[in-house]
Formats: C-alpha cells, structure tokens, sequence
C-alpha cells in the first residue's frame, strides 16, 4: 500500500493525550525540539510528494487539536473524511498511472525504433535490441542455467536505476526466473561477453514497472557481461 502518509496522519491526530496546551515555538532548542521538528517535515514531505488536496493549516490544527485531546470533528466524521481523501488520493494515483502508461509507452516505442537503425544494434523476433561491445568464447547458457553477471540497468534518459558494477559485487540468478529480455538476451552470450540490451517494455516490468525507479511501459537498457554459468 502506498498510504503510509495517510496512516501516519490519523495515528497523530487520532493520539488523546493529557498534555496541556502551550504557545507554539518553532525554534529548535534541543533534541525533543530536534523530533518534533522532523515528525512534522516527514509528515509535510509526505504529503506534499502525494499532493494530497488539504489545507495544510487545519492539518496542524488537527494534529495540536488531538493532542491535546480535543477535536473539531465527531470521531465518526473524522473517518469518513479521511476515507474520502484516501479515495481521492487513490483516484489521482490511478489517473497519474494511466497517464504514464500511454506517455512512457510512446517514448519507448519512439527510442526502439530510432534505435535499432544505428550501426551494430540487431533486433530479435521478440523486439529484444542488442549490439555487442565483447563477443566471449565460453559456452552459452540457456534457460535453465544459473549466471553470474555484472550489470548496469539505465533508463532511456540515462538515468542509472540498479548497477552490481556499482555494488562491487556480481549478481547470480537463474534465468528462468527474470524478466523476459534477460532470459532471452543472456542466452545469445557466450561466457566472457558483454552486450547493451535493449529493452521493449513487453520483456521488461511492463505496465506495472517496478518500484519508484522504473515506471510502467518504460523501455530499459542493460549493459551485460556473462562472467560464469554457475550451474
């Protein structure tokens, strides 16, 4: 669930504390100021990263209110209004989404077609793009194999989301068990090669994309050296 702003929200201003009320002091004098501070930035950078549709004074309102154990709001209408807000919340992100889908689509589909006309760049049957830095002289895996690869992972913007070159460490896995442009594209290597691969979205995450990094129907791109068939 992504309404972790949401639930922070009605834990704070759902507390019924017997605290006494006191002038408000935005100065930060010690570590209590230090917390308090932070608890609110975390709550505002939250809210302000989901754009929620509030009024940010009554929101602190709301938050001095329950803590000192009073409120504006009937408990029964304090629900139902943050239902309604996680509702609308929910409908934004969908929009956002659908958006995405069709943006990040017509930019991929854009990119793999001006790529795959540059010079060493091939095309498989699927739309997996790959052009060929180092050709290896191992055996080729296939798709029951495990693999030992390093790897970076960029957007078609450049932006890097993932790099075991960047860990220092390879990465392992069984190629039955990634994303279908790995599956297919590290079987086209001999052991000791390194490939760019191209991804179409279809043989990457798809309209779900994957985490915050990568969004739905966004084409990747991979570079890819076969260190060792494991197993």
């Amino acid at each position: 669930m992504r309404y972790t702003f949401i639930l922070t929200i009605v834990a704070v201003l759902t507390v019924a504390c017997n605290a006494q009320p006191k002038p408000a002091d935005t100065q930060i004098m010690n570590k209590k100021d230090t917390m308090s501070y932070a608890l609110g930035a975390n709550i505002g950078k939250n809210m302000a990263q989901q754009k929620l549709p509030v009024n940010i004074d009554l929101v602190a309102a709301g938050i001095r209110d329950a803590f000192n154990g009073s409120s504006k709001l009937a408990d029964a209408d304090m629900q139902a209004a943050l239902q309604s807000l996680q509702e609308e919340v929910s409908k934004t992100m969908e929009a956002e989404q659908s958006k995405a889908k069709v943006e990040n689509l017509a930019k991929s589909n854009k990119f793999l077609e001006e790529n795959k006309t540059k010079t060493g760049v091939m095309t498989t049957p699927s739309g997996l793009q790959y052009r060929v830095i180092k050709e290896g002289t191992g055996k080729k895996p296939n798709a029951n194999n495990t693999v030992r690869v390093h790897y970076t992972g960029t957007l078609i913007d450049g932006t890097k989301f993932d790099s075991s070159v960047d860990r220092g460490q390879p990465a392992e896995f069984a190629l039955n068990g990634v994303i279908a442009g790995w599956t297919e594209g590290l079987q086209l290597m001999p052991v000791g090669s390194k490939y760019v691969f191209y991804l179409p979205p279809s043989l990457a995450y798809g309209e779900n994309g994957a985490g915050a990094s990568i969004g739905p129907n966004q084409a990747l791109i991979f570079e890819v050296e076969l260190l060792e068939i494991v197993k």
